[in-house]
C-alpha cells in the first residue's frame, strides 16, 4: 500500500512513522527488530530505511603506500525493507540517492524493488562524500533529486532508459521527496529552494517529508508558502529529539537548522546527561502535541537508533 493512500484513508487523523538506519557492516537484522519492536504498539503504517552512499578511506598497502578505497559502512537498505515487510506486515520506504548510482544502476534497483512489491521510495540527492567540498554526481548518474524523480515517474509510465524496450511494465511507486522548512543550505534563498521543491512535485513526487526542525513556526510557515506556490501534496513534519548537550553545536553545523533560544537555555541549565535528555524529550513531545493538534497528516520520527526515547515521546502524544 502507498504512503499517500495511508494519509488519505486516515481522514484527518495524524499518523506516526519512524526512520531507521541500516546497521554498520557486520551487524544484523536483530538490531533493527530490537529498535522497532517497542515502537510497533503505535501501529506505524510505514517505516523509512535510509541509504548511505559509499565513502573513501586510505589504506596502507604492503609496500607502505596508501591507496584510496571505496567502502559502504551501512549497506543493506533493500534487504532491510524486505525483512521489515515480511516480519511486521507493514510497508517499508527505502531511500534512493543520486550519489553513488548511475542511471542504469538506479533503474536496476527500482526493478528489484518492484519485484519485491515495495511500492514506496523516498528520492533524495544525497550528501557529498567526506573528502568532497560539494556534491559531485556519479558519472552517468543524476545531478539533482528532480532528475531521480523523473526517472521513477518515467518507469511508472512504462518508460525505461533503453528506448528499444516496448510495452515495458509500468511500475507503481509512490514517490516522496525532502523539504527544508529552513531552506536547503546550498540554496541561495527560500524562494529558490521552494522553486526547486515545486519542480520535484511537478515531476511526479506525491508527498514531502521535512528535514528536522525545533521550532514549529518554521514548519507552519513552510507549509503556508508551499500552498501559496501551488504545492498541495501532503507535507509530513520530521522530528528528532535533542538529547545530548554537544548537539547544540553539532546539529546546526551538520544539518543547518536553528535551535530556539528557549531550548538552548533548558539544555544549558541541565545539571547532568539525564537532565539534558529529559529536556529534549519534553521539547519534542510539546512539538509533537502542537503538530498533532494542528492536524498534520503524519509525524515522522528520526529514531537514530534509540527506541526508548522515541517511545516515550510518542506515548505522550498518541
Amino acid at each position: 500500500m502507498k504512503v499517500i493512500e495511508f494519509l488519505e484513508q486516515a481522514q484527518g487523523k495524524t499518523l506516526t512513522s519512524f526512520e531507521v538506519l541500516p546497521p554498520l557492516k557486520g551487524g544484523s537484522m536483530a538490531s533493527i527488530f530490537k529498535l522497532l519492536d517497542p515502537l510497533m504498539e503505535f501501529k506505524p503504517p510505514f517505516i523509512d530505511v535510509t541509504y548511505h552512499r559509499e565513502d573513501c578511506i586510505y589504506k596502507e598497502t604492503a609496500s607502505g603506500y596508501y591507496e584510496k578505497v571505496a567502502i559502504r559502512k551501512r549497506p543493506g537498505t533493500v534487504g532491510i525493507c524486505a525483512s521489515i515487510m515480511h516480519h511486521y506486515g507493514i510497508e517499508a520506504v527505502p531511500h534512493l540517492l543520486c550519489g553513488g548510482f548511475t542511471r542504469e544502476e538506479t533503474e536496476n534497483a527500482l526493478i528489484d524493488l518492484n519485484f519485491l512489491n515495495i511500492q514506496n521510495v523516498l528520492a533524495l540527492r544525497g550528501d557529498s562524500r567526506q573528502f568532497e567540498k560539494k556534491f559531485v554526481p556519479t558519472p552517468g548518474g543524476h545531478h539533482y533529486a528532480v532528475d531521480l524523480v523523473r526517472q521513477i515517474h518515467n518507469m511508472n509510465q512504462g518508460r525505461y532508459l533503453d528506448d528499444m524496450i516496448e510495452n515495458g511494465q509500468k511500475t507503481d511507486f509512490c514517490i516522496g521527496v525532502a523539504g527544508y522548512p529552513e531552506k536547503h543550505f546550498e540554496a541561495p534563498n527560500m524562494d529558490t529552494d521552494l522553486m526547486y521543491l515545486k519542480a520535484k512535485i511537478d515531476a511526479g513526487a506525491h508527498y514531502i517529508v521535512t528535514q528536522m526542525f525545533f521550532d514549529n513556526k518554521h514548519y507552519f510557515n513552510f507549509v503556508e508558502r508551499c500552498r501559496e506556490l501551488g504545492i498541495n501534496c501532503p507535507i509530513i513534519p520530521g522530528l528528532k529529539p535533542l538529547t545530548k548537550s554537544y548537539q547544540l553545536q553539532s546539529i546546526p553545523r551538520m544539518f543547518h537548522v536553528d535551535i530556539p533560544h528557549e531550548l538552548v537555555k533548558e539544555i544549558q541549565k541541565a545539571k547532568n546527561a539525564e537532565a539534558v535528555r529529559e529536556a529534549g524529550i519534553a521539547w519534542c513531545s510539546a512539538q509533537s502535541q502542537e503538530l498533532k493538534k494542528a492536524g498534520v497528516p503524519c509525524i515522522h520520527y528520526y529514531t537514530m537508533g534509540n527506541a526508548e526515547i522515541i517511545r516515550r515521546i510518542v506515548s505522550a502524544v498518541f
